[in-house]
């Protein structure tokens, strides 16, 4: 079945997370991807780890739907190659190192300048201009800087989140951004130039904290896996040594906390407890009785409590134990992605819609698409070999740079 965006064209001159992320999206909603990676090693996110069967476990998660093109666009040659990619191209988008898409012309106001019905996006660190606009940038370092890390974990011990939400964060708003541009080219005939980093996709994430602190004067710190201003919204430990996480967001939802899980209806009117404001400044005592109660069951024992209550709970899962959830297995969120060292187990992407569904294509081999992407240009096989000699493009590890005959060639 054909997706939205089936005979959209990306080029994607990417690396890493963020761009990556943005561009898996556009490809699962139908669009065609083409990645431009370095000649030799590619998208260094490729050797961030060799947990897949030998593949990156990031590089897996963001790079399937794609076709790889080794490509050094540096060279004379090799630019051609890139530019007739473009002129083809419905969408571009890049993450090179601050300021070097603009040396290259490759900046996406350049690009829109030059194909005016194009969409052009920039992922960078910081934005352009201001005086962060050239420093190297990489989620860690953003995580800081928005004070993500220090609204995570606890007050004596700052942590990063568990994913690279800054990355994710840029990649997300990339391609809202895009599909936006999209719909109004529809309507415009005009291409747009896009802007995105990720300092103020996190920045917009940490809007909670901002407004928490212009209100009250104070820092927004770490609380754990607690709720700064909700409680009981937290983790407690179980006797069979698991943890369940509670979340009660009002009155209503105490009130059967208090009735149906702690046994106490008292504590609904205590006025230390009867309303959130007054939870969260008697927190320790709100914690302790629901501690101690919960702290005597098993987990299993307190979801069943707590589901028949009605409060909000859940389990503190492990990834092994994500990879066996049973809502997963019950909703057929699995499917079979190949790739360059076989199939791999992977999750169908959020959205559920009527009249379509996600591709689900392969992860490319870095080069894996070079020579069916330089014959789809007109060039000979004669040219690919020479390119590939003078090393301008490549093509799969293992693969032969000779003719080949998948076009019936000799």
């Amino acid at each position: 079945m054909s997706g939205p965006l089936d005979g959209l064209v990306v080029v994607a001159i990417e690396q890493a997370v963020s761009a990556p992320f943005a561009t898996r999206h556009l490809g699962d909603l139908g669009a065609r991807v083409i990645k431009v990676e370095r000649v030799g090693g590619g998208d260094f996110a490729r050797d961030y780890d060799d947990e897949v069967a030998g593949m990156a476990s990031h590089f897996v998660w963001i790079n399937r739907n794609k076709e790889s093109l080794a490509l050094d666009f540096t060279t004379e040659s090799g630019r051609a190659i890139l530019d007739e990619l473009i002129c083809r191209a419905d969408v571009v988008v890049q993450n090179l190192a601050p300021g070097r898409a603009a040396k290259l012309g490759l900046s996406a106001s350049q690009l829109v300048g030059r194909h005016p019905a194009l969409i052009a996006c920039d992922v960078s660190g910081y934005g352009e201009g201001g005086p962060y606009g050239d420093r190297r940038a990489y989620d860690l370092v953003v995580q800081a800087e928005s004070a993500s890390i220090a609204t995570t974990g606890w007050a004596e011990r700052p942590a990063k989140p568990g994913i690279p939400i800054a990355d994710l964060s840029a990649g997300i708003y990339a391609f809202s951004s895009i599909l936006a541009a999209l719909y109004q080219r529809e309507r415009s005939g005009e291409g747009r130039a896009i802007q995105v980093s990720l300092f103020d996709a996190i920045s917009e994430w940490m809007g909670y904290s901002i407004y928490f602190t212009q209100g009250s004067g104070r820092r927004h710190v770490p609380n754990g896996v607690s709720h700064p201003s909700l409680s009981p919204y937290e983790a407690f430990a179980t006797v069979d040594g698991r943890q369940v996480v509670v979340a009660v967001q009002n009155d209503r939802e105490w009130s059967r906390m208090a009735t149906q899980v702690l046994g106490s209806p008292d504590l609904v009117v205590d006025p230390r407890f009867a309303t959130s404001a007054a939870r969260t400044a008697h927190r320790a005592e709100v914690t302790e009785v629901c501690a101690r109660v919960l702290g005597v069951l098993t987990l299993d024992q307190a979801i069943e409590v707590l589901d028949a209550a009605g409060v909000a709970c859940g389990r503190v899962n492990h990834s092994d134990e994500l990879l066996v959830h049973p809502q997963l297995d019950a909703r057929d969120r699995w499917r079979q992605v190949d790739s360059p060292v076989g199939p791999i187990r992977s999750l169908l992407p959020p959205p559920v819609a009527t009249g379509w569904t996600p591709r689900m294509d392969a992860i490319p081999d870095v080069g894996g698409n070079t020579r069916e992407i330089l014959r789809g240009l007109g060039r000979s096989e004669a040219a690919i070999t020479a390119l590939v000699a003078a090393r301008v493009v490549g093509l799969a590890p293992g693969e032969s740079d000779r003719t080949g005959d998948r076009d019936g060639s000799r």
